[in-house]
């Protein structure tokens, strides 16, 4: 979903992953050309602090935005990519166009931006959010004869299947580019109301991807006791769910907006990034 931002007294933020030196430079070089431009950003080094921003520049790889996604979804705060790692399907410009990215942010009034869906997990009274995904994985254990694990998904109270394997991942379309996509899952467009399920080397040949409404509620089982399991949202552990305990997935009640740019095509991109990712 597309919509437009309009506000001449946009408040603008940066948020660096300061990990690596290379990182360090691009925002150093992002921050003198705002400067330049007659902007004084807020800067944040910790996803706590982000806040009272209106749009969050942020520098480094999918991971890090993955990392204040959540944070700025729930504040309302419209995020804008650059990337600065390896990959970054979720960035807007490369780290060599940051005299780009700063016109943008301090003359590209109004912004265009495009709404995101986020997964909601509640595994019993706990709820983790994922801008990603959800891996629900099988938890190794040196006392286990056999670490396989058995899901059963279902979706609005309907069986989908059993899956026996290493675990199964449910994607938004935004991670449809990510870990589903190594896992034989199917490429989703961002605009699609759908989330993705994909089995993780399944021991059936007939476990296959499958795309189903996001409007939609899925409950996870476990096939029993023995069955341990993890779960990973955004490739980060969270909890090893208990047996007892439900574990449902639907559509969080507020999204992450990306500020898009007005040449910007999802084909593009993804072929761009493919064939980067190929090499």
């Amino acid at each position: 979903m597309y919509k437009t931002l309009y506000n001449d007294g946009m408040k603008i933020g940066v948020f660096c992953n300061r990990a690596a030196p290379k990182f360090a430079r691009v925002e150093e070089k992002l921050l003198k050309l705002l400067a330049a431009l007659g902007v004084r950003p807020a800067v944040f080094e910790r996803v706590e602090e982000i806040g009272d921003v209106d749009v969050l520049a942020v520098l480094g790889g999918d991971g890090t935005i993955l990392k204040v996604a959540i944070e700025a979804g729930r504040r309302g705060v419209c995020l804008l990519g650059i990337n600065a790692g390896n990959l970054g399907f979720l960035t807007q410009f490369e780290g060599e166009q940051v005299e780009e990215a700063a016109e943008l942010l301090a003359h590209g009034y109004p912004f265009e931006t495009e709404e995101r869906s986020v997964l909601a997990v509640q595994v019993g009274k706990a709820c983790y959010y994922a801008l990603n995904d959800a891996l629900f994985q099988r938890h190794y254990t040196a006392e286990a004869d056999n670490n396989v694990v058995s899901v059963t998904a279902e979706i609005d109270g309907k069986k989908v299947d059993e899956f026996i394997g290493d675990g199964i991942i449910v994607s938004t379309p935004t991670g449809s580019t990510a870990y589903s996509l190594s896992a034989g899952g199917s490429i989703l467009t961002p605009d699609l109301s759908a989330f993705i399920l994909t089995p993780v080397c399944a021991h059936s040949l007939h476990n296959r991807p499958i795309v189903y409404n996001d409007r939609c509620t899925m409950r996870v089982l476990r096939g029993g006791e023995e069955n341990a399991l993890s779960l990973y949202c955004d490739g980060r552990y969270v909890c090893d769910p208990s047996a007892k305990e439900e574990i449902c997935l639907r559509k969080a009640d507020f999204s992450v907006r990306f500020v898009k740019r007005k040449d910007g095509n999802f084909f593009d991109k993804l072929l761009f990034k493919l064939n980067k990712w190929s090499r």
